[in-house]
């Protein structure tokens, strides 16, 4: 939809949105992608809540109330749930900056110093997996929002999709970047199955969402 009543007009670029893109720009390590996937996460959940805001109490769309009810509930505490995670992202590759400040004069804190940069890397991959699993969970519920809600926001629910399949996408890249510093041989390869899972599945709802958009633009 091009526009919703109640919506602020123009005041992104001066919101805390504005500041969180700024550092993001800017030239340190973090926020970075991982945390950037927790906020297109929180976006997407964003989208579904207000598809289902705009379908319910209308008319003709009684049969589909109570199932636009559970996905508001669901996609108002994703969008908690993303921004916590984009938080913890940006906290977990912290832990990795630090370790590599760590002394490294004797033996002792040499290897006390990749044990603890190697923890880092784990809790940067694990994060961003959670990201991923929470976008690819909720991507259904973007094609109840597409396929079932107010037809003048099916726009809505896709692009909340996209924004999920963005959310995933983007988290899968920096469980990749991260688990590859793994030197645990069976950890980093349990994170990229579980990561490369996730991603073809994302891949199979987002083509289904988009053949169910262009359906119903078609009706």
């Amino acid at each position: 939809m091009a526009a919703h009543e109640g919506k602020a007009d123009g005041a992104t670029a001066a919101s805390p949105t504005g500041e969180w893109l700024a550092a993001l720009a800017s030239a340190s390590a973090t926020p970075g992608g991982g945390a950037f996937a927790g906020l297109a996460g929180a976006a997407g959940a964003a989208m579904l809540a207000m598809v289902g805001r705009l379908t319910v109490g209308k008319h003709g769309f009684e049969e589909v109330e109570e199932r636009m009810r559970d996905l508001i509930e669901a996609a108002d505490a994703a969008r908690r749930d993303f921004l916590e995670l984009a938080d913890a992202d940006a906290h977990a590759f912290d832990g990795v900056i630090s370790a590599f400040g760590l002394p490294k004069e004797s033996d002792e804190d040499r290897a006390a110093r990749t044990a603890a940069i190697q923890r880092g890397y784990a809790d940067a991959a694990l994060v961003p997996l959670e990201v991923a699993r929470r976008a690819v969970e909720l991507m259904p519920s973007a094609e109840d929002a597409t396929t079932l809600g107010n037809p003048q926001a099916a726009s809505d629910g896709y692009c909340g999709a996209l924004a999920l399949h963005a959310a995933a996408r983007s988290a899968i890249a920096n469980v990749q970047i991260n688990a590859a510093s793994l030197k645990d041989a069976t950890q980093r390869d349990e994170l990229l199955a579980t990561a490369s899972a996730l991603r073809e599945r994302a891949e199979d709802l987002l083509m289904r969402i988009a053949t169910a958009f262009e359906r119903r633009t078609l009706s």
